[in-house]
């Protein structure tokens, strides 16, 4: 399992991927992937839910509970859910409780210095997250367009640095300002959405399998298996309508 501080200086682009189950965490595993990220966009992938803020510290403690049974022997960072860490005690208590599950480092959104340097000092490694937010955001467009966004973003991504953080995901953010703010850096940036020029890519795992009926534009699909499971159930309820699924494997 990789450290955070291993994470910190990785050499080679960090491979980042979401994970909300055992069976896929697994898998996951199998695969070699660096991190695995349990995040709060299970409300939208695993829940239905219209937005991240709808869930709460017992629906996130639930499913990395499941990936950490899953990838024991992987990086299992986890999202901070929206008002779990609206001070630095209540964050405090919020992340030790993904700890003592066994998780290695947790995320959270915006530029909670103080929230941030209160984690680190307890010894509790944490990811940031720059660009778009999903928890407060207005507008999911893509930031960074402009030189005060840009200027901006670099100063929001050496404060968190600043205050600890071992690395930070960069969310549909401009290319070059993304590239920018990496070069800006010596933690390592994960990139959703926002180039080539960061230090790591993440993606949502049901976006990468081609899972869901609608992906953001800036994600890039590796299979199409919403049809190869459609077709899949298909097949079965044609079976057990026709009364051909166990023929042949009755009892004698």
């Amino acid at each position: 399992m990789l450290t955070a501080s291993q994470i910190q200086h990785h050499a080679v682009p960090l491979v980042v991927c979401t994970a909300y189950d055992a069976a896929f965490a697994r898998l996951l595993e199998a695969a070699g992937v660096d991190v695995l990220l349990v995040g709060d966009s299970l409300a939208n992938v695993m829940l239905g839910l219209e937005s991240t803020r709808e869930i709460g510290m017992a629906e996130m403690e639930t499913f990395a509970a499941a990936v950490l049974r899953g990838a024991p022997a992987t990086h299992v960072t986890v999202d901070l859910p929206f008002g779990s860490y609206d001070d630095p005690a209540l964050a405090l208590a919020n992340a030790r409780r993904f700890l003592d599950l066994g998780a290695a480092s947790v995320k959270l959104e915006g530029t909670r210095l103080d929230v941030i340097r209160a984690l680190v000092a307890a010894g509790i490694p944490v990811m940031g997250h720059l660009g778009v937010l999903p928890q407060t955001a207005q507008s999911f467009k893509r930031v960074g367009l402009s030189t005060e966004d840009r200027v901006r973003l670099i100063g929001e991504a050496e404060s968190l640095q600043d205050a600890g953080v071992f690395a930070i995901v960069l969310e549909n953010v401009e290319a070059e300002t993304a590239r920018e703010v990496t070069r800006s850096l010596t933690v390592p940036t994960i990139g959703i959405g926002s180039g080539d020029g960061t230090r790591g890519q993440v993606q949502v795992l049901h976006d990468l399998l081609g899972l869901l009926e609608k992906s953001p534009p800036f994600a890039k699909p590796f299979a199409s298996l919403r049809n190869d499971v459609k077709s899949a159930v298909e097949k079965y309820a044609a079976a057990v309508r026709a009364g051909t699924l166990n023929k042949g494997n009755s009892a004698s």
